[in-house]
């Protein structure tokens, strides 16, 4: 099979678009597919051992300066993709870009399948642009209307893209590194730089933003007996530095060094509540780490409450706080949610989420009769269940 991916985002740039992108690359060489990658900006010009396009981009508004906006050139894309004759078009959380290449899908007649990954809506909200929430989503709308099928990472994106009309959706979860997190990766040296030997290490993991909802984070570093730690940067860091000065600021960290900083905390927190999937959660089970998070959006379909972590209400410090307390007082608890972690994302690898990838890849080119089920997923009340496919 052919697969060219169109993306709003990728290397350098580092974020849960481009890291997927990588990773479905490599999945996609493993079971002997082809594939392109047409991206925004400068950068290499190859990935996994295929070829990286790139087109022209401008600087990101206001706080994303680094991160480069695609233009959406239909018929260069158009070109690339007549010259790669692809079986499907994969457009990797299309916006401005991924509309281009969603025209030139139907130009050149490749099968297109959207996967929606950013919640552009919810972010622009966060930054003071909630008016332009209406026009946001009539045109995701009509670009995903564009694709044969709309790919999205949970229930809860699920439910909210039915709820606004979208159609053709299944659900495709994210993978996750199986060997760069785990539990085999805790290290007793940074666990001592990082805290006393008593102290419970509270860990952030992510984009230091609003949209984040970082500004809860304070009152988890107040909870007696922990350690809040942060491992990521952003443009709320100079903030959350001056309210938190008693947590321990890691900075960016990737691959091994993410890995060892993740399994070396005893409790992960994700005060958001619009992520449409959060893959920091799920690399942290992986880790086997146990999370409180707000019981809102992606987490639902990672965290079973009281089974390997906690859902509190969203948007409430106090209970974000009282949740990480209670971990940190009852140890016995902590243990047994920290056993469960990683065998309830054990059936994610990569390799195994590719595999489903290209299922429903087969399924919009007419060779599979059937959608392919979802890969099983926890939920609020702490049940395995099957997705929705």
């Amino acid at each position: 099979m052919r697969v060219a991916i169109v993306t709003e985002s990728f290397e350098p740039t580092i974020n849960g678009v481009s890291g997927s992108i990588r990773h479905v690359l490599a999945g996609l060489s493993a079971l002997g597919h082809e594939a392109l990658v047409v991206a925004p900006g400068r950068g290499s010009d190859e990935s996994a051992g295929f070829p990286v396009v790139r087109m022209p981009a401008v600087p990101a508004p206001a706080v994303y300066r680094s991160f480069p906006i695609g233009l959406p050139f239909v018929r260069r894309i158009e070109g690339v993709l007549r010259d790669f004759r692809p079986d499907v078009v994969h457009l990797a959380s299309p916006a401005l870009m991924g509309g281009a290449g969603a025209l030139a899908a139907r130009r050149v007649d490749a099968a297109c399948v959207a996967v929606f990954q950013t919640d552009l809506a919810s972010f622009a909200q966060h930054y003071r642009l909630g008016w332009t929430g209406p026009a946001v989503w009539s045109w995701l709308r009509h670009l995903h209307d564009l694709a044969d099928s709309t790919l999205v990472p949970s229930t809860a994106t699920y439910d909210a893209l039915t709820r606004r009309g979208f159609a053709r959706l299944a659900i495709w979860p994210r993978g996750v590194d199986l060997d760069q997190f785990s539990p085999d990766q805790r290290c007793r040296v940074l666990r001592g730089v990082l805290g006393s030997p008593a102290a419970v290490l509270v860990g952030y993991v992510g984009r230091v933003a609003v949209e984040k909802r970082v500004d809860l984070l304070p009152a988890v570093a107040g909870v007696p007996g922990a350690r809040l730690v942060v491992i990521g940067t952003g443009p709320a860091h100079p903030w959350l530095r001056r309210h938190t000065p008693e947590a321990a600021h890691l900075g960016w960290r990737n691959g091994d060094a993410l890995g060892r900083a993740v399994a070396s905390l005893d409790i992960m927190v994700n005060p958001g509540a619009d992520e449409t999937f959060c893959q920091t959660v799920q690399e942290a089970l992986a880790a086997g780490v146990p999370v409180v998070a707000a019981a809102g959006g992606g987490p639902l379909d990672l965290v079973g409450d009281r089974v390997n972590g906690l859902l509190v209400r969203p948007g409430s410090a106090l209970a974000l706080a009282r949740a990480v307390a209670a971990l940190v007082r009852d140890r016995d608890l902590r243990s047994r949610l920290a056993g469960n972690a990683r065998p309830s994302v054990a059936h994610r690898s990569w390799s195994a989420v590719t595999r489903s990838l290209v299922e429903h890849y087969d399924h919009v080119l007419g060779r599979a009769s059937e959608q392919p089920v979802a890969l099983s997923a926890y939920g609020a009340g702490g049940a395995v269940r099957r997705m929705p496919g």
